[in-house]
């Protein structure tokens, strides 16, 4: 595993215990529901952020929580994620 995605993983789960990110955990809740594995759910959340992050780095501009919501709330992906990133090439 890629020190990208680790770094991402980490921050998803400070994110599932955080009180000021519950729509995380909510989402996670609701990808486990759906019967994705514990870890399928963390990366498909990691790869939200992944792209959140990407677009503020091309963008130059802060952390966009309603857009990364909005990416949250479009999972589960059933092909490709929308922001290309093959997680497993991290």
């Amino acid at each position: 595993m890629s020190e990208i995605l680790q770094g991402l993983l980490l921050a998803v789960d400070e994110q599932l215990r955080s009180s000021a990110t519950p729509y995380v955990k909510a989402t996670y809740d609701r990808l486990r529901g759906l019967g994705l594995a514990d870890e399928q759910a963390r990366e498909e959340i990691a790869d939200c952020l992944g792209q959140e992050l990407d677009e503020m780095l091309e963008q130059k501009r802060p952390f966009d929580e309603p857009l990364y919501r909005s990416l949250l709330d479009a999972l589960p992906w059933q092909e490709e994620p929308m922001s290309g990133n093959d997680l497993d090439k991290l």
